[in-house]
């Protein structure tokens, strides 16, 4: 195992593509030919995550919070953070992070959030202008459809909400003149032959194309294949930032606020609006998500979030929105397990553990 193949799998679901450009998500130190003995799964690389990474004797850390955030000017080890990334690099320790784009994705930390707050009927929140789609157009003969489709739509194309393997097709003829060193699939060399051919079409996010591309020359019987890549106006409805689901029944936000605190596993929350008031309608965004609350769409009741700001919380008290705050860590903290349990699944010989994050602010009421 190298962690070059641990860093795709984690690309599988979260491309990079899909990151903000400000982001620093991606491999920060490590070779990517180097054997992975063992993967710790952290929220951000800290000193107390490199220690828990060598009790665990695993050289990769895969986090969410990017190690590195700001070009390095110097090496120097009086630095305590320029310090730890010379040692995480001289004892071998790769460091990956999935950032912006894992908060982004199916199946991310918002997804991830909704299931531990136990909402229904999710979804999207806010649009990602950079998530667009394009349309993948091939020519392929009727006997290889299937296997080119399957191929396709198994690499990420083709879902459109709860449907997957959404394509189009239709019949053709297409042209070739094969030269003296090609190996044609069919016809003769030196002479225009005519094939039957389907028109393939088939939507794909951006952030699969080059998977897409990859499983279609793999699949795809002729020796080059013709395909064209249109790019779309619409951005992928599947990729969100942030998530909206329902509760079962509608409860006081007070109530609301309690089991937030519960099912996060933090000591408090902060709570904006009445607390007698009833919620049922409620969105989330893990994170530092306070500067959203001012674009949270109409029929939202509440927002689960962290990192709420005085300016924000003021924000959503004129709009009637209701702001549950718990924490960044408390909000994020829940897909260290989830990308265990990916990549436990990928490798399941592969020695795996998770470090939990102690949230650093602690509450005085005394």
């Amino acid at each position: 195992m190298t962690v070059r193949e641990v860093c795709e799998v984690l690309e599988r679901l979260a491309p990079p593509s899909l990151a903000y450009s400000w982001d620093r998500a991606g491999l920060a130190i490590g070779e990517p030919s180097q054997e992975v003995k063992g993967v710790l799964a952290a929220l951000s690389v800290t000193r107390e995550t490199f220690a828990a990474a060598k009790r665990a004797k695993a050289n990769q850390i895969v986090s969410h919070h990017p190690l590195i955030w700001e070009p390095m000017r110097a090496l120097r080890t009086d630095d305590p953070h320029t310090a730890l990334c010379l040692e995480l690099a001289h004892a071998g320790v790769s460091c990956y992070s999935a950032h912006t784009n894992l908060d982004v994705v199916p199946g991310g930390v918002n997804a991830v959030l909704a299931e531990r707050l136990g909402l229904t009927a999710l979804k999207s929140l806010l649009d990602v202008p950079h998530a667009m789609q394009v349309k993948l157009v091939t020519f392929v003969p009727e006997s290889h459809l299937p296997a080119v489709r399957d191929a396709v739509c198994d690499a990420g194309a083709g879902i459109i909400g709860d449907y997957t393997h959404c394509t189009f097709s239709a019949a053709g003829t297409g042209t070739f003149l094969p030269g003296e060193k090609a190996s044609p699939f069919s016809g003769k060399k030196h002479q225009v032959n005519e094939e039957p051919e389907r028109r393939f079409e088939v939507l794909v996010p951006s952030g699969r194309l080059s998977d897409a591309l990859r499983a279609l020359l793999q699949a795809h019987p002729y020796e080059e294949p013709a395909y064209d890549v249109v790019p779309l106006q619409g951005v992928d409805p599947a990729v969100s930032l942030g998530l909206r689901g329902e509760l079962p029944k509608p409860i006081t936000l007070g109530a609301f606020a309690a089991q937030v605190r519960m099912n996060l596993d933090v000591s408090h929350v902060r709570v904006v609006g009445d607390l007698k008031h009833k919620v049922r309608h409620v969105a989330v965004l893990g994170g530092a998500g306070g500067s959203e609350a001012a674009h949270i769409p109409g029929g939202v009741d509440v927002l689960v979030t962290g990192d709420v700001d005085y300016h924000d919380a003021l924000a959503a008290q004129e709009r009637g929105l209701a702001i549950v705050d718990a924490g960044h860590v408390g909000t994020e903290k829940w897909i260290v397990p989830a990308l265990v349990r990916r990549l436990r699944g990928v490798f399941p010989k592969l020695r795996m553990v998770s470090h939990t994050e102690r949230d650093p602010f602690r509450i005085v009421v005394k």
